[in-house]
């Protein structure tokens, strides 16, 4: 009889210990699920903040290429650089750079003992630039600035009318329309043409400027 009792004893821990953990386990799954619903709703804001974050960094690398006329952004390659150098070889003053990309050229020209400036559209580009010429201990020598390239019609003209008579012109991996190159240099994506302002001027009577060197980029 005693062990009878014992037996039905257990039998009813054993139920009522079921019984718990049924009503438990509701509980539990609810708590799980609301695990996955939070990882469900942080991996989209995640993926969300990474995106927005590309888009602020790459428009405007791709705002140029949006334009009718395309010159999207391709860093200056160390021989483009090298030919440069070459074309301003026993010359000295300032140098203007007009679409100065991530600097290279600016700093270059500015260890060379140039006073250099250089005129860029992306703001991202401009501000990266005067990191480096800080970096490279140029800053003094090296200066950017944000400017428009395309708010500047007939460039051509513009440089013509403006340029000392001692100025020199040159251009890479894009030469001038209208204007023959008194020097080339390079090949390829590595091409530099040189435009002597006395021959491009012809008997156009100038207005002097601070500027004895121009890069286009």
């Amino acid at each position: 009889m005693g062990e009878g009792g014992g037996g039905i004893h257990r039998i009813s821990e054993v139920l009522q210990e079921e019984r718990l953990t049924e009503h438990d386990l509701p509980t539990n799954v609810d708590a799980t699920n609301l695990k996955k619903r939070s990882w469900g709703l942080l991996v989209p804001g995640i993926v969300g903040g990474t995106l927005v974050a590309v888009y602020a960094v790459a428009t405007p690398f791709l705002t140029p290429a949006l334009r009718k006329i395309c010159l999207p952004f391709v860093p200056a390659t160390s021989n483009q650089i090298e030919n440069v150098l070459k074309m301003l070889r026993c010359r000295n003053g300032s140098l203007v750079d007009i679409g100065s990309g991530d600097g290279r050229v600016v700093i270059a020209a500015a260890k060379e003992g140039f006073r250099a400036v250089g005129y860029e559209l992306n703001p991202w580009l401009v501000w990266y630039s005067r990191y480096r010429a800080w970096r490279e201990g140029v800053h003094d020598a090296a200066k950017f600035y944000i400017s428009d390239l395309w708010k500047m019609p007939q460039l051509e003209k513009k440089l013509q009318l403006e340029l000392e008579d001692d100025a020199r012109v040159i251009a890479c991996r894009f030469p001038f329309p209208h204007w023959v190159p008194d020097h080339i240099t390079g090949e390829g994506i590595d091409t530099v043409w040189a435009y002597d302002s006395k021959t491009f001027k012809g008997s156009e009577k100038s207005f002097p400027k601070p500027v004895s060197n121009v890069h286009l980029y």
